[in-house]
């Protein structure tokens, strides 16, 4: 099992995500990793190439954002 917590600073970290780890791990052994988070909001290119070719459907087939997400939601299980 692992959990991720994404942070917009090491300011954030505080007790409270500590004791949630504890809740979660209990008292299995764990692994601590802490690196920083540079790319976290790049989209790579394929990601840039289907928000490309997104642009240049025909407006008929145009979805909500909302929509989108209810689909991915069913595709991937989020």
């Amino acid at each position: 099992m692992y959990a991720t917590y994404h942070l917009s600073s090491a300011e954030e970290v505080n007790n409270e995500i500590l004791e949630a780890i504890k809740a979660t791990f209990k008292s299995k052994p764990i692994t601590i990793i802490v690196e920083e988070d540079e790319d976290y909001s790049l989209l790579s290119d394929e990601m840039k190439a289907e928000l490309d070719n997104r642009l240049s459907e025909a407006d008929e087939q145009y979805i909500t954002a909302e929509s989108s997400i209810n689909l991915l939601n069913k595709k991937y299980g989020l």
